[in-house]
């Protein structure tokens, strides 16, 4: 406690310090206001530590849900002690550093408390020396051939490590990976072509030393049938940013479909280049599908069903079939779909094509968070997971073969977006070029499109961008490089200066002006984005799916004589499938084919405690004659409780699960569930059970909460109690109105622990909203929120 103490102490003279004048200490800090920070005082920057268990720790002031970011590979949660309830405190992690060779690069990211957008502590870098897990660095050097006479690719790779080498491997368009035998300089392998040949091969190498370290190649594109200097396409240093290799431009129309010709090679591309594009089809309606149900899509067949009759729906809400599915490709509880499921996925999009979908492979940087694959040093990461998706087709039949690809980077999320302008905006159109640069060495005629927010051509932070020899919004940077756009165009009205029409215009007026048509896609939300900084108005969620589509009438009315407008596009497939026509009593959702039959049994299910307070809840999908929806955690302290509405802890989308405000040093027990699209709860997984840490933190709760509609706004009251005593808490209360309505407030209770709030107007004859507390703070207290009454209400009414 002294230790906390002396910190708060140092937190309070470092805000002071900092609004002095003339005092110059630079702390990043996005949309932050003044002593909001993170701090990492464990190590000092460039400290070359010894492979184990490193104990990080730092303080904090202003911001809650702290992460730790490592090697934009690994992002974990951090432990963190504000035992006084004000967001200032101490947090602190075990980092195993085992696995870990070389240059570490850690930073910390949290929630701002008043804005609720990203906050960022200084970047922190590490050097650990441990060749037990050094991963061998993997290049092909070269390829030549076919000669006339011999008929094969002879191919060198060079590898180099700390350790020893015990294999090489050889992988050519998606084969089984083939022993590399080592040659006089490196490693060589004579690979002899089919009689069918393609244009072009993807070669791929990978080592596996001593220790089990496997490193593996960027691909190197083959072009067969030219002179022998003119078939390599390999990417020698996309760290340095700088490919070293021949770009090929793109073949004739119809030439990748099995002819075997050759093309012009060129060493580079031009300044200001504008890739090829091959005809663009009209996306409309396109639908975004993230993971956690794409991999259902994949590995469950029956789910597919659910995908094609929503789509096809044309009369619950007149609405207009999808026709374009945006599908998640990257990895996801431990698998990497076009990896581990290659066979699968072929079959979905044989299954999708013939059902008359066009299906485009969704990615977002190839790096935990994903945005950090906007950065020059994480380039490599990014173009491995757009190389994965060219060479799933180069091995793939025409008709199992994606037909474009969705990119959804987003640099802007970055610290240094707004305070290094323009060095993240220049490092993320590099990457797009590189990525265009790719396919054009594949060979491979598909789509490629950047989804991008609505304001790169209206921001400062996207103005005056200077790339390429030439300076224009990022907006139009972007469109003259990649094949489309879709634009994250999230607002909840059609009309008005602020509406989706007026918000699209630029970008629309720009790729007729450069002779792009069916270029642009708009975008729309429909989720719940209460968990983040942004207004509610930028989702339809509370206004309902029936209003939504009579807003998007007008914006296809708007543009149904522009030749650049693509269609729209919906985000997402998983809020899709539960959207409601409007809220309360006159709202329904979609619903599926009938059907009666309950989903598998849980496997897998596992349990570890995260602090005193929360255990993690992990377990395998399910499957189902159609599709499972979602799984119901259940929560008990013995081992044969019982499930129902007396021990249900809540609902998850994904195979994970965070259950928080439990009571400290406790075994907790939980069964898990899975219930179909129509309803159907299987029967529960074996009970596993974790046991919280200790603490002095005394629990709190929601004794009474109660809401009512008048005049068209509804009140919320809440009473804050001590669990034990029972006696009032003055605590600081976070949350926001849902349903119909989407307002955030923060308020404390007075010392009856009484909280009070009022929505914003919701002026309806019929409607519901309800209040869903995000965080509630006090002195020496802690929410434990897994003993409040669930549900929380809502209030419902009509005429």
């Amino acid at each position: 406690m002294m230790l906390l103490q002396i910190r708060r102490y140092v937190l309070v003279l470092l805000a002071v310090v900092l609004l002095l004048p003339g005092i110059c200490i630079r702390i990043p800090i996005s949309h932050a206001q003044a002593g909001t920070f993170i701090t990492l005082d464990s190590h000092q920057n460039g400290q070359a530590i010894q492979p184990g268990v490193a104990e990080l720790f730092g303080t904090y002031s202003g911001v809650y849900d702290l992460q730790l970011i490592v090697n934009g590979k690994f992002i974990a949660d951090v432990l963190m002690d504000d035992p006084n309830g004000d967001d200032i405190g101490s947090w602190s992690y075990k980092l195993d550093t085992s696995q870990l060779d070389g240059t570490i690069e850690l930073v910390l990211k949290g929630n701002d408390t008043v804005s609720r957008y990203g906050i960022w502590s200084p970047w922190t870098h590490l050097n650990i020396d441990n060749p037990a897990a050094h991963i061998p660095e993997v290049q092909i050097t070269s390829s030549s051939g076919p000669s006339q006479q011999l008929n094969k690719l002879d191919i060198n790779i060079s590898v180099e490590g700390k350790n020893p080498i015990s294999l090489v491997e050889l992988r050519v368009s998606g084969g089984d990976w083939l022993q590399v035998p080592p040659a006089k300089n490196g490693y060589h392998y004579k690979f002899k072509l089919p009689h069918a040949r393609q244009p072009v091969y993807s070669l791929e190498g990978r080592a596996t030393d001593t220790f089990g370290n496997t490193g593996y190649s960027l691909t190197y594109y083959a072009k067969v049938g030219s002179h022998p200097r003119e078939n390599s396409s390999n990417p020698a240093s996309v760290t340095e940013n700088v490919y070293q290799d021949q770009i090929l431009s793109p073949a004739p129309a119809g030439l990748m479909e099995g002819d075997d010709a050759s093309w012009e090679n060129k060493t580079e591309a031009p300044i200001g280049r504008i890739f090829s594009s091959p005809p663009l089809p009209d996306q409309d309606r396109a639908i975004w599908i993230w993971e956690n149900a794409s991999y259902p899509l994949i590995l469950n067949p029956n789910s597919r069903e659910v995908l094609s009759s929503m789509a096809k729906d044309t009369t619950t809400f007149q609405q207009r079939p999808i026709t374009t599915l945006y599908l998640a490709v990257g990895q996801y509880n431990r698998a990497t779909m076009l990896e581990d499921y290659r066979y699968e996925v072929q079959q979905f999009i044989e299954w999708a094509h013939e059902e008359g979908f066009q299906v485009q492979a969704l990615i977002a940087g190839g790096t935990s968070p994903p945005y950090f694959g906007a950065y020059q040093r994480y380039h490599t990461q990014a173009v491995k997971e757009f190389e994965q998706i060219l060479n799933y087709n180069l091995a793939s039949g025409t008709s199992a073969r994606f037909d474009g690809v969705n990119v959804d980077t987003e640099p802007y999320i970055l610290p240094d977006f707004k305070t290094a302008k323009p060095s993240v905006q220049i490092q993320y159109l590099d990457m797009l070029q590189l990525l265009m640069e790719r396919k054009e060495a594949s060979g491979l005629r598909l789509s490629v499109g950047a989804a991008i927010p609505r304001w790169y051509d209206t921001s400062p932070d996207a103005s005056d961008i200077s790339w390429n020899g030439e300076t224009k919004w990022l907006s139009e940077h972007i469109q003259d490089t990649a094949d489309y756009i879709s634009i994250m165009d999230y607002r909840d009205q059609a009309e008005g200066s602020v509406g989706i029409i007026a918000q699209a215009l630029n970008e629309l007026a720009y790729a007729n002006k450069i002779g792009k048509p069916k270029s642009v896609v708009i975008g729309v939300e429909t989720k719940d984005i209460a968990d983040g900084g942004d207004p509610e108005t930028i989702s339809f969620h509370e206004e309902g799916r029936t209003y939504m589509e009579e807003e998007l009438i007008k914006v296809y009315q708007a543009f149904q004589n522009d030749s650049a407008f693509g269609g729209i596009a919906l985000h997402h497939y998983s809020s899709i499938l539960d959207f409601p026509s409007e809220w309360g009593p006159g709202g329904y959702t979609w619903q599926p084919p009938a059907d009666h039959e309950p989903p598998s049994t849980v496997q897998g299910a596992m349990a570890a405690a995260f602090d005193f307070q929360r255990i993690q809840i992990t377990y395998d999908m399910a499957m189902d004659n159609t599709a499972v929806n979602s799984y119901r955690i259940y929560r008990g302290t013995e081992a044969d409780f019982h499930i129902g509405p007396n021990t249900y802890a809540g609902t998850s989308k994904g195979l994970s699960y965070k259950d928080s405000g439990l009571l400290p040093d406790t075994t907790y027990y939980y069964k898990i569930t899975a219930v179909d699209i129509s309803g159907n709860e299987g029967a529960p997984s074996m009970a596993v059970s974790a046991t919280t840490e200790p603490s002095s933190m005394k629990p709190m709760v929601i004794e009474e909460m109660s809401i009512v509609y008048s005049s068209g706004i509804a009140t919320v009251t809440v009473k804050m109690v001590d669990m034990v005593t029972r006696e009032p808490v003055t605590a600081k209360i976070n949350g926001r109105f849902t349903h119909m309505a989407g307002k955030y407030v923060n308020a404390a209770t007075n010392a009856e622990g009484l909280f009070q709030a009022q929505s914003e107007t919701i002026p309806a004859l019929r409607g519901e909203i309800g209040f869903l507390p995000r965080r509630i703070m006090a002195d020496s207290y802690y929410w434990a929120s897994a003993y409040d009454q669930l549900p929380y209400p809502t209030v419902i009414w009509e005429p």
